[in-house]
């Protein structure tokens, strides 16, 4: 979505706190000894309760209102009462939501209790890069380069990038142009840039295994196609001249 009028701005910021705000809320709430249904529905209530719609269940009719992914899930994991959370267990929760006919996107990684898997090097580094990578983008930047900084930069920690999940513009509906706002440099991408006014989902998705990802038998959770963990973490973000304007701030990824 390209951004052309105070009205189109100020359904953007609305939808985004919306998302930001369940989220953090969401992160807030989660225990040990819950389920990951437990937290969907908690997350439900603060989303409707705002007046806005879960996305991948109004688009995907995905079974949920936000995707709970736990350990070894990377993303898209569905959520269940069979799932209980235990101490030390990585979690990422994305929400993304309609509200007035406009979409917003956001989530992170973080560890439940106490950090017996020594994972949050893995969440800090992906949050940072996500930051930095964040702070680099206005009209004209190329999105390959983006994908560079972010692989990189992830390397450089020790970790792999997932190099088929990424980033994609949003607003008018969860997944537009510019699509496939890749974790590499694609050698191949290198004419696409961001476009000033346009809102786009950044994500990171930072491994400590794996480069791609596999479908489970639900057909909607993804894992590593070697294993391993991953840490993603996500802002909506307004494109300018000059530094964005992070719409998300309020889930408090900063």
């Amino acid at each position: 979505m390209v951004i052309k009028t105070e009205e189109e701005l100020q359904g953007m910021q609305k939808v985004s706190e919306a998302v930001a705000l369940t989220l953090l809320k969401m992160k807030e709430y989660t225990e040990i000894g819950m389920s990951t249904k437990q937290i969907d529905e908690y997350g439900r209530t603060i989303l409707e309760g705002m007046g806005a719609k879960s996305a991948p269940f109004e688009t995907y009719k995905f079974p949920g209102y936000a995707c709970i992914s736990v350990n070894h899930e990377f993303a898209h994991g569905v959520p269940s009462d069979n799932i209980i959370l235990k101490n030390g267990d990585i979690i990422n929760i994305d929400v993304s939501a309609e509200l007035n006919g406009f979409w917003s996107d956001n989530g992170c990684s973080f560890i439940v209790g106490e950090d017996i898997q020594n994972l949050q090097h893995l969440i800090d580094t992906s949050q940072e890069i996500l930051l930095e990578a964040i702070a680099q983008i206005s009209g004209g930047v190329r999105i390959a380069d983006i994908g560079k900084l972010i692989e990189t930069k992830a390397k450089k920690a020790g970790y792999t990038v997932i190099r088929d999940l990424g980033g994609h513009g949003v607003g008018r509906s969860l997944h537009e142009e510019p699509d496939a706002i890749m974790n590499y440099y694609d050698r191949h991408d290198t004419a696409r840039r961001f476009r000033k006014d346009a809102v786009v989902a950044i994500e990171t998705f930072i491994s400590t295994k794996s480069t791609n990802i596999q479908t489970e038998s639900d057909g909607w959770t993804f894992t590593g196609s070697k294993g391993g963990f991953v840490a993603q973490h996500e802002h909506t973000i307004l494109i300018t001249s000059g530094k964005p304007i992070v719409l998300t701030a309020a889930n408090g990824i900063k």
